[in-house]
Parts: C-alpha cells; sequence; structure tokens
C-alpha cells in the first residue's frame, strides 16, 4: 500500500459528482475500481473531501445518522505503512457502529483490515470553533478502547491521499467496547496506555498512546478543530475516534479479535463470512 499527496488544482462539479457515483457503486456492489487518482492525478485533497461529503448526504437521506467522526493517519507506524505526513478524517454513522462483543460479517467488505484504538464520547455539544487540549478534556465525559475496520473501496490498496480522505478516509465499522469515565488520572495516563490487539489470543500488534500524535487526545483535538475551521458542530454523544496506535492488520474471517489496555474493558468480536 502506497499513499501520496496532491494538493493541485479543483476538479469541476460534474467531475466530483461522478467519482463519488463510483465510490458509491464499488461499495455497494463490493466490486473495487482503480484509484481515482489514477485517472485524475491533480485529483486535490479538497475535492477529495467534496466527494466524500457527497455519499455521506446520500447515506442521511437515506435515514443514517452521523455518530461520530474518525481521525486517521495519526500514528508514526500509520503513516509510514501508507508513506503519508497528514491526518485525515471521515464521518461515521450508525449504521458503521458496533457495540462490542459482536459478531462481524465479513461478506460485506472487499479488503477488511484492523486497527485498535482509542475512542472518545463528546459528553456536551461542541459549536464549530476552535479549542484547546484543555477545553477538550472538560467536553469528553467517556473513553472506550476500539477497533476500526478499514476497507478500501480501491483495488489492491493502492491509494494516494486524495483517493482515502474521498473513499471517508477508508473507514468501514467502529467496534466500540465499554466506556470508562473520562477522569483527569485516564486522560493523563492515556499517552502511556498500551493497547494490545489479538488475534485467537495471539497477540498481532500493540503501540501505546502516544503513537498518535504524542497523545490520543491530540488526535481527537486534531478533527475538532478541523469541523470547527468548515463551521461543522458536533453534537453531545458522538464518538471520536483518535487514530490506531499501530499499523493495520488483514481482517479474517472465523477468528476472535479483541484489543485490551490496563484499566479498560476488552472489546471483542468474532469475524464471518
Amino acid at each position: 500500500m502506497t499513499i501520496d499527496q496532491n494538493l493541485s488544482a479543483k476538479l469541476d462539479a460534474r467531475t466530483v459528482a461522478a467519482l463519488a457515483d463510483a465510490l458509491c457503486d464499488a461499495e455497494a456492489t463490493l466490486r473495487p475500481i482503480v484509484a481515482l487518482t489514477h485517472d485524475h492525478p491533480n485529483l486535490s485533497v479538497d475535492d477529495a473531501y467534496a466527494i466524500a461529503q457527497i455519499n455521506t448526504a446520500r447515506k442521511l437521506a437515506a435515514g443514517r445518522t452521523i455518530v461520530g467522526r474518525k481521525v486517521g493517519l495519526t500514528s508514526l507506524a500509520m503513516q509510514q505503512q501508507l508513506g503519508v505526513d497528514q491526518p485525515d478524517y471521515g464521518a461515521i454513522t450508525d449504521d458503521m457502529l458496533v457495540r462490542a462483543p459482536a459478531t462481524l460479517d465479513l461478506s460485506v467488505f472487499i479488503s477488511p483490515r484492523v486497527e485498535g484504538e482509542f475512542a472518545f464520547r463528546l459528553g456536551r455539544d461542541v459549536p464549530a470553533g476552535r479549542y484547546t487540549l484543555a477545553q477538550l478534556r472538560d467536553l469528553v465525559d467517556e473513553v472506550h478502547l476500539s477497533m476500526e475496520v478499514i476497507d478500501s473501496r480501491i483495488a489492491d490498496w493502492k491509494i494516494k491521499l486524495a483517493d482515502t480522505v474521498a473513499d471517508n478516509a477508508s473507514s468501514a465499522r467502529l467496534v466500540v467496547g465499554q466506556g470508562m469515565k473520562a477522569t483527569p488520572e485516564l486522560l493523563d495516563a492515556l499517552p502511556e496506555t498500551v493497547l494490545t490487539l489479538e488475534r485467537n489470543a495471539d497477540v498481532v500488534a500493540q503501540g501505546a498512546g502516544r503513537e498518535v500524535l504524542g497523545d490520543p487526545l491530540l488526535g481527537a483535538l486534531w478533527v475538532v478543530n478541523r469541523l470547527g475551521e468548515l463551521g461543522e458542530d458536533l453534537a453531545a454523544g458522538e464518538i471520536i475516534l483518535a487514530g490506531a496506535v499501530h499499523a493495520s492488520v488483514p481482517l479474517e474471517a472465523g477468528v476472535s479479535w479483541s484489543v485490551s489496555a490496563p484499566g479498560f474493558s476488552s472489546a471483542t468480536i468474532t469475524t464471518s463470512d
């Protein structure tokens, strides 16, 4: 997998809409498409977010609701794995949220991978604006261990940054465990708290919270402020997925997967096909 980035000229609205249609069809049919940037090498990140917003609007029009946001590409491991040097973000709708323990059917994905992450539940509405880390700490009321299932509608994960941004940051599902009260002590400990991802009780990946921009709360802060720049509010109860603490792992069927960390309830899923 390789990602590159292109911040060049904008595409016309008709092309943006056509690329959104292509990604939407790929997700619905489970038939991946060639990278958008293959045929449109000047696809900018702004174009890509416009494409993602079209498909999010489609989901909302179909009755889905936004229950959270994800920030991705925040850890050095993921940036190195995908060859990029900046985060991205996407929307999490209600059909993407999975409460652990659960069984996850992998037949609805193309090429799923899994990452262990911290997730933060907002205890209050967050009007669009610029926030400090101290302010965000006061807005968060719970911390969850989570697994993000990522999936690319681009064939073979051959993507550039604009491709994954357009594809809703390659997000597919958010699996969350039981929430823990966001006490000052718990939040202070997050940078040194190690998440462990296990496959059938065998450790397959680990990483400390500090892998996410030095503190997973900084991952959440990044997306809150990025959305604030766009004039977008966040609602009480929304979950912010802070970003992976380790490189992603292929998600296989017929397996028990769990993410654990000291002081937290583990989150577990069983995968089927």
